[in-house]
């Protein structure tokens, strides 16, 4: 069993408030757009991280992190990456990789528009976390956690934090 935590979006920005969301989870999962290095630096510094680089991320995000990743966690397979859309609606590069791994997750964020729903046509889960930066139109900060067991989403929760600088 694997505790999420799934964000997206930070833009430069990772707060405490965020941090103490996610504090219980076991692995974070990072959607793009980081902001910049010092950020994913943070995020990796602060639990286990996967991660894709968003359309925003310079050559230092790029070079540790990939456009896309595939991968299997605690029986579920998982598709990332940042530009993906929704059902009926996808990026055509998300749609070829959708098309080609055919994964249970599909994990995307650039929306800044926090979305679960399942895909019927292609029998998967569409996670988007929103954005939990402060950059872009987005008037609420949202993050999502859940666990994987048995290969199977369950607990799914939603952080919402309002759009303004953190106060101590």
């Amino acid at each position: 069993m694997a505790y999420i935590g799934l964000i997206s979006d930070t833009h430069g920005y990772f707060d405490e408030k965020v941090r103490k969301f996610l504090e219980p989870v076991d692995v974070v999962w990072h959607a793009g757009d980081f902001g910049n290095e010092a950020t994913l630096s943070e995020i990796a510094t602060f639990k286990p991280l996967v991660c894709v680089h968003g359309n925003c991320d310079g050559y230092d995000v790029r070079d540790f992190a990939r456009a896309s990743q595939f991968f299997e966690q605690d029986g579920m397979t998982v598709l990332m990456t940042h530009i993906g859309g929704y059902p009926d609606h996808y990026d055509y590069r998300a749609l070829r990789l959708i098309e080609a791994y055919r994964p249970q997750v599909f994990v995307c964020g650039h929306s800044h528009i926090l979305k679960v729903v399942h895909d019927k046509h292609y029998d998967m889960m569409v996670l988007n976390p929103g954005a939990c930066g402060l950059q872009g139109f987005h008037l609420v900060r949202t993050a999502l956690r859940f666990r994987i067991e048995d290969g199977k989403l369950k607990d799914m929760e939603v952080g919402e934090w309002p759009k303004t600088l953190s106060q101590p």
